[in-house]
């Protein structure tokens, strides 16, 4: 029998480094191992000698490493559907939206992906999401597609496979033609999970139970997706109270806010997670607390859409998981998640809290140990750890724009949008100098555009 073959090693030296672990250690100047898809070591000074299997040294000196950022909520599709409805609420701009939304197809599906992964990979996000939800009748695999595209970027990926079955006929906001029905989301929900789903400790591709929202879904559908989730111990999510509009919409229809209704069809646990979570009143905070339902904030989003200011420091002082989501870049045009580590911070010092709701090292975890957690793979990603895998960002903040901020974490989160010279997932780089490795920006952006005006062109003929 063979000997199995050694360890491929990355030495990593003279970098400040900010480990996100649970006492938020920090390096001023340290180094990181990592053996093939793991992280060996990590610690002050130079690395340990002798180490074996070597391939390549890279001297940091100028940058901060951190954990690559986990995105927690996003809608790829809306990548060619960007600009749009610019100045309304949420429930006016899907009316807007949902008409020309409903006739997307594969090819489009697949292009939006792609796009709205390669701005956030590029810009530091080493595990991504995607809330899909839209699947109009013919328009082909665009599970397949979506998923094929995070894996062709490298990027670790969580599809967290939507469903819409409440129509306009039915009081919904989607239109007839745009939902399945309850029997056939289900069932399709459950072909993606058992064809695509890797539980494994490295797993790159994972899939959730997504029922979209409480005004496009049936309570059949939320419960009965709550009852999939755990019959196939996988992960499951919604969007909730994110507007005014929807809880009276939830008093109205269900005769309770939509943390109760929630709760009442078994949507709330630790294997849960919910977008936005804005409108939350202390009742719910304490219900999320102690169900350990995790949060996706996405504070650009909700700006954008004006939907309001998250209780984001009320909830991390209960207890609740939360991490950071960029959003649909129809409601975040930029598609940037370092972006909104600044955006949190500053949008949160708005609120009842003022200067100290939230700090550098608060929003740095929140984009991505508090992400991690929300995905349910804090024991894999989110801080950098011997054991862990090796998904980490290269910050370069002694240029122009970081230079003379003394402390590397207040230089990421309060300084602009930090160059990454190299992004790795899983021990393979595939950002170097804001560029990918893995995909040709220019022929993705050609073909954002050529799919947007063919969308455009089919939702005006329709």
């Amino acid at each position: 029998m063979a000997a199995p073959s050694a360890a491929q090693r990355i030495v990593i030296e003279n970098a400040a480094i900010a480990t996100v672990d649970a006492n938020d250690t920090e390096y001023a100047t340290g180094h990181l191992v990592v053996a093939d898809n793991k992280i060996e070591s990590i610690g002050a000074g130079k690395a340990p000698e002798g180490l074996e299997n070597v391939v390549r040294r890279i001297d940091a000196t100028g940058h901060l490493i951190t954990p690559g950022l986990v995105n927690t909520h996003h809608h790829f599709y809306q990548w060619i559907t960007r600009g749009l409805a610019t100045d309304h609420n949420l429930f006016n701009w899907l009316v807007a939206l949902y008409p020309t939304w409903a006739r997307i197809d594969e090819q489009m599906v697949r292009v939006a992906a792609q796009g709205s992964l390669a701005m956030m990979a590029r810009g530091g996000v080493t595990t991504a999401m995607d809330h899909h939800y839209v699947y109009p009748q013919g328009s082909g695999d665009l599970s397949g597609a979506i998923i094929g595209a995070a894996s062709d970027m490298g990027v670790r990926f969580t599809l967290a496979r939507g469903s819409m079955d409440r129509s306009q006929k039915d009081g919904g906001l989607p239109p007839d033609f745009a939902v399945e029905t309850t029997e056939g989301a289900l069932a399709a929900t459950e072909e993606t999970v058992k064809k695509f789903h890797d539980a494994s400790f490295d797993s790159m591709t994972q899939v959730a139970v997504a029922p979209c929202s409480p005004f496009s879904i049936s309570t059949e559908l939320l419960r009965e997706g709550a009852a999939l989730g755990r019959r196939l111990g996988v992960r499951m999510h919604t969007h909730g109270s994110e507007t005014v509009e929807e809880e009276k919409f939830c008093h109205e229809l269900f005769g309770m806010g939509p943390t109760d209704y929630f709760e009442s069809t078994g949507f709330l646990g630790e294997d849960v997670w919910m977008a936005h979570c804005v409108h939350m009143n202390d009742s719910d905070i304490a219900a999320f607390a102690r169900t350990k339902t995790g949060v996706a904030h996405c504070p650009s989003s909700n700006a954008r859409l004006a939907a309001g200011i998250a209780r984001v420091p009320d909830m991390l002082r209960a207890g609740v998981p939360v991490g950071l989501g960029v959003d649909g870049t129809a409601s975040n045009e930029s598609g940037e998640l370092h972006t909104e580590l600044r955006n949190a911070l500053l949008i949160n010092r708005l609120g009842a809290h003022r200067e100290a709701a939230l700090n550098a090292r608060q929003a740095l975890r929140l984009g991505t140990y508090g992400g991690a957690e929300v995905l349910g793979r804090a024991d894999s990603i989110g801080s950098l750890e011997a054991g862990k895998l090796a998904d980490f960002v290269l910050w370069k903040i002694d240029g122009l724009g970081h230079s003379s901020i003394a402390d590397p974490v207040t230089a990421i989160v309060f300084g602009a949008a930090a160059p990454v010279t190299a992004s790795f997932v899983n021990g393979k780089q595939i950002v170097e100098n804001n560029r990918l490795l893995t995909a040709d920006e220019d022929r993705i952006a050609r073909d954002a555009r050529t799919e947007a005006q063919r969308l455009a062109r089919i939702a005006a003929q329709a």
